[in-house]
């Protein structure tokens, strides 16, 4: 398993000791109010402080030295705001997706579906938790929000473009889902806007913008060049993992991409390479409820079709494309060293 560097650990905690303080205020500010609504914003910190690699605030963190930026709480900041808004999209994610467990630990809408139903309330239990968890996510994005107060003109652009791509590539996410969307240029537009875009790109220029919004034409399009490819290998390994990882390493479910039919570029090259065969069993992927035996069936297909060695070798080609980009940038500091290593993290991971 590749190590991740020593510098992510530093800024993760930052982060969350941020995340600690924005939710301890709002807790001790609503719970005078209502003590009811002291569960939900508690809520936002039990996702938190389960996991999560912390890579989207440093991503940022980095994007912001190397444009030469020296305040860096003002970059902590955007990194605590980032990963609100990740937690907002979970939220909403797992009600979607009907997950039941994220991170090892139950989902936000089980947990107060089970509250329902302890204490006898009235109505389903199931919409209770979803209508709760759907709520417990709008908090988060409006905290995410409010730490970006101050901010200049071209960062705001930049955080509102990554909010409306986060959201238009959870659309098409569902969609595809619904559809069985197996087209190879769909799936990878769904990865890149889902998830590669806000996970890399635009935390990177978010970061920049934060620290020289008069650099912007020329920091831009550079920063593009590393971000977009590395952007779209980390969703390739995520997909690589949602297919193929174990449930003790991942928090998930062996296989819950292929249960849930999810439209990845991994399952479009599948579907590409197979024989009559083979296509007939990932064609259940996504129509049938797959058990164990199932799963590990399309797994084989995957590997046995030559899908995965493919999707190895472009994974490692993105990184490499992302980190000669590095080499057409004016950056400051460690950024340069630390994003090198960020992309070799990202891409090799297994959690």
């Amino acid at each position: 398993m590749t190590t991740a560097p020593p510098s992510l650990s530093v800024i993760a905690r930052r982060v969350e000791t941020r995340i600690d303080e924005v939710l301890r205020a709002e807790e001790s500010r609503w719970s005078e109010f209502d003590s009811d609504l002291v569960s939900p914003v508690a809520e936002i910190r039990r996702l938190i402080v389960a996991g999560g690699k912390r890579l989207r605030p440093a991503f940022c963190f980095w994007g912001h030295e190397g444009a030469g930026g020296i305040d860096e709480q003002r970059a902590i900041d955007a990194g605590a705001a980032l990963e609100l808004l990740h937690a907002f999209a979970l939220f909403h994610d797992d009600v979607m997706d009907g997950s039941t467990s994220r991170r090892g630990e139950p989902v936000t809408h089980m947990v107060f579906a089970d509250e329902h139903r302890a204490a006898g309330s009235s109505g389903e239990a199931r919409r209770y938790g979803e209508g709760i968890a759907i709520l417990v996510g709008d908090l988060a994005f409006v905290f995410s929000d409010r730490l970006l107060d101050g901010a200049s003109d071209r960062a705001r652009s930049i955080w509102h473009e990554l909010r409306i791509e986060l959201n238009v590539g959870q659309i098409l996410d569902l969609v595809g889902s619904a559809r069985h969307e197996r087209r190879r240029h769909k799936a990878e537009r769904i990865c890149r806007y889902k998830s590669g875009k806000y996970t890399i790109e635009r935390p990177l220029h978010l970061g920049a913008m934060l620290a020289a919004p008069e650099r912007h034409d020329e920091l831009i399009p550079r920063l593009s060049a590393y971000g977009l490819p590395l952007g779209d290998a980390f969703q390739m390994r995520d997909d690589v993992m949602g297919a193929f990882g174990e449930s003790a390493v991942t928090g998930k479910p062996v296989g819950d991409d292929l249960r849930e039919g999810k439209p990845t570029p991994l399952l479009a090259i599948a579907v590409e390479r197979a024989t009559d065969a083979q296509r007939a069993i990932l064609d259940r992927v996504g129509r049938d409820k797959l058990d164990a035996d199932q799963v590990r069936r399309v797994q084989d297909v995957i590997v046995e079709c030559g899908a995965l060695e493919q999707m190895e070798a472009t994974i490692a080609r993105l990184a490499d494309q992302a980190v000669a980009a590095l080499d057409h940038v004016d950056l400051s500091g460690r950024s340069r060293g630390e994003l090198i290593a960020l992309a070799e993290f990202v891409t090799r991971r297994q959690t």
